[in-house]
């Protein structure tokens, strides 16, 4: 998994075959296929991975004991900084998302388990938002966190820490922990 997370980050899923993704990981090329069916299967499994180590950031960025703007601020840029760092792996999700209807219904599932960890986040702080309240913010935040990520907002000369401020205050709207 490691080394397809690294390679898939690295060049991109287009890039990178069963073969390179087996010698990265100290194996023989054959042996890929004893663990894994295709080379999607095991991005999936990457992708999977990917989120897990999302809501680690986000997590690690939650704080009982700082101020709810200050919380707010950490989570934005902890989630534009993972994004960043594996930006490459993100576009290959992109293109695949749009072309392969697996990698679609992955997405789709993986949303599905992205609000109800959200739903479970609110719920420990006392916080009800509706499914499609939840489900514009993880987008929002994707979508600017990619965007930043893949250098198109500093083209347009659309500062970082105006979207980092934008995505503080949907942290803060979400979690109902706005300005205090």
């Amino acid at each position: 998994m490691a080394a397809a997370a690294r390679l898939f980050n690295g060049v991109g899923y287009f890039r990178t075959d069963s073969n390179r993704i087996a010698r990265e990981a100290g194996y023989a090329p054959g042996t890929f296929y004893v663990h894994f069916a295709d080379k999607l299967y095991i991005f999936l499994e990457v992708y999977r991975w990917w989120a897990d180590l999302e809501w680690q950031v986000i997590d690690a960025a939650l704080s009982p004991s700082a101020s709810r703007a200050s919380e707010n601020t950490r989570v934005a840029k902890a989630v534009l900084q993972h994004h960043r760092e594996w930006r490459t792996f993100r576009r290959s999700l992109r293109a695949l998302t749009a072309t392969d209807e697996r990698v679609h219904e992955a997405r789709v599932k993986e949303r599905q388990r992205q609000i109800s960890q959200t739903v479970d986040l609110m719920r420990s702080r006392g916080v009800r938002q509706t499914a499609s309240r939840i489900y514009t913010s993880l987008l929002l935040f994707e979508i600017l966190c990619d965007a930043v990520a893949d250098g198109d907002t500093e083209v347009l000369g659309i500062g970082e820490r105006d979207i980092v401020a934008r995505l503080a205050a949907e942290v803060g709207e979400l979690l109902g922990s706005g300005d205090e």
